[in-house]
């Protein structure tokens, strides 16, 4: 599950702007690169129970609502 999840943020970083601008102002804020993936990853693993829960399709407006 932790592999998956670090190959998901790490690909979410590189590609998502919205991945991609969260991991910025960490990384401007002085975080060293595990502490960025690693936030990537929660945030990863929350937004997608959410979509679990609501049984929703992935949605890019949605998925930064609560920065």
């Amino acid at each position: 599950m932790r592999l998956t999840l670090y190959m998901g943020a790490f690909n979410a970083i590189r590609h998502n702007d919205r991945f991609r601008d969260y991991a910025a102002r960490l990384r401007a804020a002085g975080k060293p690169f595990k502490v960025i993936v690693t936030a990537a990853m929660r945030k990863l693993l929350v937004i997608l129970n959410q979509m679990v829960k609501t049984n929703t399709p992935w949605n890019p407006e949605l998925a930064f609502k609560f920065d």
